[in-house]
């Protein structure tokens, strides 16, 4: 993994679960608009760090949350073909779920004419203080999801704080 940039910004890592991106067969087309978003936010970011499905993605889960992020965010591997193990590799590190989020993110996909995206198993939750989300791993997919998080990652992640913030402003 890349190194934690040194800030006094919250911090993010993304994870891109992608086995053909990882050995080089084609170009991670995710990682790079969530680091954008995340930038954007106000967030530093370490990554994307692109790794190969199964295994290796609870690996670079676990390196990204011992360096104490606020938001690890994944794309890819929530599907159900036999390589698609990124729930599964999560699921572990999550002290709490927060099923709403990937709720939410299915059903966005399924308003926008896309019945498939109902396959996503992606999860959500808090490890330690931390946020993690599986994202898809289409454009389209990152894409919803941005457009998901950005009015509520800033809640959440005061909320994992212990902060309190009035939403209604």
């Amino acid at each position: 993994m890349t190194e934690t940039p040194p800030t006094d910004l919250p911090r993010a890592v993304v994870v891109v679960a992608s086995t053909r991106a990882s050995d080089g067969t084609y170009e991670d087309r995710t990682g790079p608009l969530l680091v954008a978003a995340l930038t954007a936010w106000g967030y530093a970011v370490t990554g994307p760090v692109v790794i190969a499905d199964g295994p290796p993605v609870g690996a670079a889960i676990a390196e990204a949350l011992a360096t104490g992020p606020e938001v690890v965010l994944t794309s890819g591997g929530t599907g159900v073909s036999p390589t698609d193990a990124t729930p599964e590799q999560t699921r572990p590190f999550l002290d709490r779920e927060l099923p709403g989020i990937p709720e939410l993110l299915r059903a966005v996909g399924v308003a926008k004419g896309l019945p498939v995206a109902v396959l996503s198993r992606g999860l959500a939750g808090v490890a330690g203080r931390t946020l993690v989300v599986n994202l898809p791993g289409s454009r389209g997919g990152v894409g919803d999801a941005i457009g998901v998080l950005e009015p509520i990652l800033a809640h959440v992640v005061e909320q994992i704080r212990g902060l309190d913030h009035d939403v209604r402003g």
